[in-house]
């Protein structure tokens, strides 16, 4: 993943409420599933078992936020458990057949949960973060992005 992917998800993270954070996640294992297939297709059996690691890292953030007192949290542990004994195999034999079904899986599930985005409107997660704006400033193609520091403390307060 970029350094500009990863900086995107950041900013992404520090806006989100729970159910934008849900989506983020899925987006983080898609990307580092296709940089597996990637890595797999050229032959590169480190670098795939490396992103695999890191979408099974990402599982592992969804696993640990399910709830498991409704049966709908109980069907999704299950999911999130086979996709990651998936990637363990993937990872293993080099299969790019099964990191593509756990990835047809994670496609339908941001889907929903982009569809839940649109209903969700609860206050971000984190609070007390920076502004940033964006905008085409100072140049006819460049994007540049201003934060400010409203205050020096940021973040989740105790």
């Amino acid at each position: 993943m970029t350094q500009e992917r990863k900086k995107e998800y950041t900013l992404r993270i520090t806006q989100a409420n729970k159910t934008q954070m849900i989506t983020i996640l899925y987006e983080m294992v898609l990307d580092y599933m296709k940089e597996a297939r990637d890595a797999i297709s050229v032959g590169d059996k480190e670098q795939a078992a490396l992103k695999l690691g890191y979408a099974q890292s990402c599982i592992d953030e969804l696993i640990r936020s399910v709830n498991l007192n409704i049966d709908l949290g109980k069907m999704l542990h299950q999911i999130y458990i086979f996709s990651k004994k998936e990637l363990m195999v993937a990872g293993i034999n080099s299969s790019i057949h099964r990191i593509w079904k756990v990835e047809q899986n994670f496609k339908t599930l941001h889907a929903a949960y982009k569809e839940l985005e649109r209903e969700d409107k609860s206050a971000p997660t984190m609070g007390n973060t920076q502004s940033v704006f964006a905008g085409l400033t100072y140049g006819k193609y460049s994007l540049n992005e201003d934060v400010t520091a409203s205050s020096m403390n940021r973040g989740i307060m105790a």
